[in-house]
């Protein structure tokens, strides 16, 4: 653990910081690692830092700002910031609005602060802080993002220490920058195609026609009445609706495992992977675990929607597996990731007979086959495009 730095040492050097900064910092794209790493140098060369914090920006459907901040002799903390921040308490009079609104760095000495200050000042205040400073970063896109840096030290910031760590602001944006920049190209990724084909592409794989066979359960999921509620619904209203539904099967399937591969309309693809047959066998579990959590959820939904007058949310599932091709196909500038294969089809078709029969949930002998739960056979039955009958089965328990 690092100690107070000796005021009585005089002044310290930025630039050694600021080159190992533009040297092997930049290398680092993990903001946590990166702050940790220069507050250890800025300590070694003698720099009066007591916490340091970075926040910035991001594109993220529940986060709207990342931010580290360390303390010394505590473990960083790592924050993620949701949307509407800036109609909070935190944000309003705080440091980062007076850096926002004027584009100027910010400095408070902690040790004569008004009553009127914003309560993280107060805070820094009581835990022993004696001054604060507030950096813009500015990205190459025109956003301005924050380095704060307080200290301890008795005298508080010394008179160059402003602006060495300004110099040290210049360098690190553009080290940020592409941090952050990784960091919204994996948040994006991972919402619209999923963390695996995310994990894929930011790896590299990108070319048409790469793939994989994997083994998988398979899950397919579509809702029940859709075109007349497309019909008659408010847009609005059947928006909300479907993310409710989506919402709610997302929830049960990710608790489980399953990836969420592609949405297509109101219906949904959903895998579990598997590496050998014990863990094929495991996957088919957690997919029709995954099956009874989602129509139990849909169930306690569909209670709020009868109180407020809404249609109900009925829907389908059909599970088999299977050997799968996972690849990228597509025309040469829009590409897509996707399972492929007569195990995908047979899935989909599987689901299309929960309406004929009369089931919400059907599974292919083969999946059937793997589960440790008692099952019904529903005799042979044709399935679309298929040449053959197959034999399918559900639970023993029945949903309403």
């Amino acid at each position: 653990m690092h100690s107070p730095p000796d005021q009585r040492r005089g002044g310290w050097s930025v630039a050694p910081v600021v080159e190992w900064l533009l040297d092997e910092g930049r290398l680092n794209p993990d903001p946590l690692k990166l702050i940790d790493a220069l507050a250890t140098r800025l300590l070694e060369a003698g720099a009066p830092v007591w916490r340091l914090r970075f926040a910035f920006f991001t594109i993220h459907p529940q986060v709207a700002v990342w931010a580290w901040t360390w303390t010394r002799g505590r473990e960083t903390l790592v924050e993620s910031i949701g949307h509407g921040v800036q109609q909070t308490d935190a944000y309003i009079g705080s440091p980062a609005q007076r850096l926002f609104e004027t584009g100027a760095p910010v400095r408070y000495r902690l040790d004569r602060l008004a009553a009127g200050d914003h309560r993280l000042l107060h805070e820094l205040a009581a835990q022993g802080g004696t001054d604060y400073l507030m950096l813009p970063l500015r990205f190459s896109d025109g956003s301005t993002n924050v380095f704060a840096i307080a200290t301890d030290a008795a005298p508080g910031f010394g008179g160059e220490d402003a602006a060495r760590f300004t110099a040290l602001s210049h360098a690190l944006a553009p080290v940020l920058e592409v941090a952050a920049n990784r960091r919204v190209a994996e948040t994006l990724l991972t919402t619209y195609v999923g963390p695996r084909t995310a994990g894929r592409v930011l790896r590299g794989q990108i070319r048409r026609g790469d793939g994989e066979t994997i083994h998988a359960a398979l899950w397919y999921g579509d809702l029940r009445d859709f075109t007349p509620l497309t019909e008659t619904l408010p847009a609005a209203e059947l928006l909300a609706m479907l993310n409710v539904y989506f919402e709610t099967v997302a929830a049960a399937v990710t608790a489980r495992g399953g990836e969420i591969l592609r949405f297509i309309g109101d219906a949904m693809l959903v895998i579990f992977t598997a590496q050998t047959q014990a863990e094929l066998d495991a996957a088919c579990r957690a997919a029709l675990g995954a099956a009874l959590d989602a129509f139990a959820g849909v169930r306690s939904v569909n209670e709020r929607r009868r109180r407020e007058g809404k249609p109900e949310i009925r829907f389908g599932v059909g599970l088999n597996e299977g050997e799968v091709v996972y690849g990228n196909v597509g025309a040469p500038e829009r590409l897509d990731f996707t399972v492929i294969g007569p195990a995908v089809n047979r899935t989909a078709r599987l689901e299309e007979l929960t309406k004929k029969l009369g089931v919400p949930l059907l599974m292919s002998a083969a999946f059937a086959a793997r589960l440790d739960c008692p099952v019904r056979s529903l005799g042979l039955h044709a399935l679309r495009g298929v040449a053959e009958p197959h034999e399918l089965y559900t639970l023993l328990e029945e949903w309403s």
